[in-house]
């Protein structure tokens, strides 16, 4: 194994690896590219910071997914004391502070672990054959062409369109109820006028959740509202009803009237996410949905120098358990890294504490819920508050201006412009 080209340049500083250039990620990188005393190197499989918020937009065909993605050599040119390394962790040496990579091995002084998660299944692995997760730009774009091919087809043959219009998302938490809004939004409205043979409008779309509530960590008044808007949209809300099969293009559930098969040509799975499989190998302790059980500085008892945060970690909370959401994540990234600085410049380290902002989640053109503190916003004031918010945190002043301007559009016009069906590349067109 070949030696570091970064041991040789880091002198008398620390060295700072961090793994994952997600929400948590790059907020640690940005307050530690701060502090002279230190060298970081930002590790990912991606060469982008994906904004995953939005991804479901980008899976309904409102935002491509430049809008939503920035390569993260962009974020960080000028901070000269910051190396970004696309590549993938094959393993890691706590005992002798070592991260091995494919081709070289990289040593720490300390290591945050943002990972981030990807789609669970709760054991049944089989599912994944038949169903479509939602967590990367890959994810978005074979949704969206399912989505948009449906329709194509169903245009083609209107004989098959009952059978070809029936999507369902399994799990009533934000991802699937934005998915299931913007669905009905565009069969009911923003590609309705565009076709010939068939009324997209009749499109079948099931939302399945396991319990009594949509957005269960939600005010159950806000769930109830969410509910109901959704069933205005023609969305079927089935309630009380867990998945016990999945085959291909026919989904089984069993509910409180007993057993039940649907059948669809399009299923999302929503309903849960795991940490990455790189939190298996390392030998920390590891809680549910392989997530690493961290302490309250976000770190562990034994290896103080590694901290993990956002979907990778399990941190507990007055018996509560952080849900993984991006003001999580980047909560625990910026206490990551002032944790360290503290430690370096001989200061107290204090433990993590999260403050809840709140949550929101988008419903469909003019209307979201949204709780912040004791306040709850419903319809087109949620839905503003919720655009507000989406457009701070995006990364990158033209994403920003992108997605605005691509909002603006969609709200005046009911159009969505990123409706063009990309064929995956083949063996063939990588050729060259």
């Amino acid at each position: 194994m070949q030696a570091s080209i970064f041991e040789k340049n880091i002198l008398n500083k620390k060295h700072v690896v961090i793994i994952g250039a997600g929400f948590g990620g790059l907020q640690a990188v940005k307050k530690l590219s701060k502090e002279k005393c230190l060298n970081v190197t930002l590790i990912d499989k991606k060469n982008h910071h994906l904004f995953q918020p939005l991804l479901y937009q980008v899976a309904t065909a409102v935002l491509s997914p430049a809008d939503i993605a920035i390569p993260t050599r962009s974020l960080m040119h000028r901070k000269k004391n910051v190396t970004i390394l696309m590549d993938e962790v094959t393993s890691i040496d706590i005992k002798n502070k070592i991260i091995v990579l494919e081709d070289k091995e990289i040593s720490y002084d300390y290591l945050i672990l943002a990972a981030g998660a990807r789609t669970g299944y709760f054991g049944k692995t089989d599912y994944m054959k038949y169903t479509y997760g939602l967590k990367n730009l890959q994810d978005a774009l074979r949704i969206r062409n399912k989505i948009l091919t449906s329709f194509e087809e169903a245009e083609n043959h209107p004989e098959n369109a009952e059978k070809l219009l029936k999507f369902i998302i399994i799990g009533g938490g934000p991802t699937g109820v934005e998915l299931a809004g913007s669905i009905a939004e565009l069969s009911n409205h923003i590609i309705r006028e565009e076709f010939r043979n068939i009324d997209t409008s009749k499109a079948d779309i099931k939302l399945i959740e396991a319990s009594s509530d949509l957005l269960a960590t939600f005010n159950r008044e806000l769930s109830v509202y969410t509910k109901l808007r959704l069933e205005k949209r023609n969305v079927r809300v089935i309630l009380n009803t867990r998945v016990i099969k999945i085959e291909p293009n026919k989904v089984f559930v069993k509910g409180i009237e007993g057993e039940n098969e649907f059948e669809a040509s399009l299923i999302i799975w929503t309903a849960g996410v795991e940490a990455v499989p790189l939190t298996i190998d390392t030998g920390l302790p590891v809680g549910r949905n392989n997530r690493l059980k961290v302490n309250r500085y976000c770190s562990f008892d034994n290896h103080p120098e590694i901290f993990a945060i956002g979907d990778i970690a399990e941190f507990s909370e007055g018996g509560k358990i952080l849900p993984g959401v991006s003001a999580v994540a980047m909560q625990e990234g910026r206490y990551a890294a002032r944790a360290i600085i503290d430690e370096i410049k001989g200061r107290e380290k204090k433990p993590f504490i999260y403050f809840d902002k709140g949550n929101m989640a988008t419903i469909g053109r003019k209307d979201a819920v949204a709780e912040l503190g004791g306040f709850k916003l419903t319809g087109f004031m949620g839905w503003l508050m919720w655009l507000f918010v989406h457009l701070f945190y995006q990364v990158g002043f033209k994403n920003k201006i992108s997605i605005l301007i691509t909002w603006i559009w969609s709200y005046i016009t009911f159009g969505a412009a990123a409706r063009v069906i990309q064929e995956p590349l083949t063996e063939k067109d990588l050729k060259i």
